[in-house]
């Protein structure tokens, strides 16, 4: 049966890079059937009401067997509708937001190579909107974090140790200041660690692995790092800068039975219509959704041609050093990744 997905093209640069992505698709001959639907900043923008998704597309939806989304604009007036990814991550129960950090060829840092993975609970924590302004001149937000999903994204965590063979789980918390939350949190993974013998919990606090991070960054090589929405939002967004470029980032979120995946990085709207940004994290994010829906193969090629793409640095866009146009890079990838596959 052919699998269904969810397309979001998205604000800003996400709809041309979407259509790169598409392309690499079409090269590599993907049978799933893409579904576009409307929902972002510029379809509010003209249409209105109280959230950036419209009926129509919850309706595709809950009918798909997952999302793609490309980058949406989220303005920070605070008489706007939340993110388009956090209302999906919400209503879907996508729990488990994961970007993988590793250094590409040919794009080494400063700081040396890197390879880990973060994994961050994606629900709830600061970003469950239980905001309120009590008078003109103080407002407060609510850090829910729940056991239940403190151990959906542990284990999902663990698991992904465990299938990377890797036998660490770095946990980020500010456990001594925020004892609350970050101790039920903390509680939660260690619970689940019971089960995974094989891998080792250690804990940072967030200020010091931050300064770990630049620092001595290869000591969490070969490592899950898990922690809260706020905090992984933000440790993920410093440890894309070791790799060289957030447009090298991609991600995708984890329910049951359900995923959406996407680029971790914005929606750019000043660059957008100059066909200039790098397609990298769309067309990854999307390789790892044909992976997840069964096209294990194609995925790989997509996967492997990329990485061959930005070693040879001859057809990349201005952020890894190349002139290349978005569409430009995207084809190359596109026709070595059909190469790749001999068709």
């Amino acid at each position: 049966m052919t699998k269904k997905v969810a397309l979001i093209k998205g604000d800003g640069c996400g709809p041309e890079l979407v259509n790169s992505m598409i392309n690499v698709f079409e090269a590599v001959n993907s049978e799933i059937q893409l579904i576009t639907c409307d929902a972002g900043l510029e379809w509010w923008q003209v249409n209105g009401g109280q959230s950036f998704i419209p009926p129509e597309t919850w309706e595709i939806l809950e009918t798909s067997d997952a999302c793609f989304k490309g980058p949406t604009t989220t303005l920070p007036d605070p008489n706007t509708p939340r993110s388009v990814a956090v209302s999906l991550r919400q209503r879907l129960k996508l729990y488990a937001n994961i970007r993988p950090i590793k250094t590409f060829p040919r794009t080494v840092g400063p700081l040396g190579e890197v390879d880990f993975v973060c994994v961050r609970e994606a629900t709830e924590g600061l970003y469950s909107g239980l905001e309120h302004r009590i008078s003109q001149d103080v407002a407060i937000t609510i850090r829910k974090i729940t056991r239940q999903a403190s151990e959906q994204v542990a284990k999902k965590a663990f698991e992904e140790a465990r299938q990377r063979g890797w036998n660490k789980v770095t946990v980020i918390t500010k456990g001594n200041i925020l004892k609350e939350t970050d101790s039920l949190f903390y509680s939660a993974v260690s619970q689940i660690a019971k089960s995974y013998p094989e891998i080792s919990i250690e804990e940072y606090y967030i200020d010091n692995f931050a300064q770990q991070l630049i620092k001595n960054p290869q000591r969490f090589n070969q490592s899950i790092i898990l922690s809260t929405n706020l905090f992984m939002d933000i440790l993920s967004e410093e440890a894309s800068g070791l790799i060289g470029s957030i447009g090298l980032v991609y991600s995708g979120n984890f329910g049951d039975n359900y995923a959406m995946f996407e680029p971790a990085h914005g929606s750019s709207p000043k660059y957008k219509g100059q066909n200039k940004i790098n397609p990298t994290a769309t067309i990854l994010s999307g390789a790892w959704m044909l992976n997840y829906l069964g096209e294990k193969e194609k995925s790989k090629s997509i996967f492997k041609s990329t990485e061959e793409v930005i070693s040879k640095g001859t057809t990349v866009t201005y952020d890894l050093g190349g002139t290349s146009t978005t569409s430009e890079m995207a084809e190359a990838i596109a026709t070595l990744a059909r190469s790749n596959l001999n068709i």
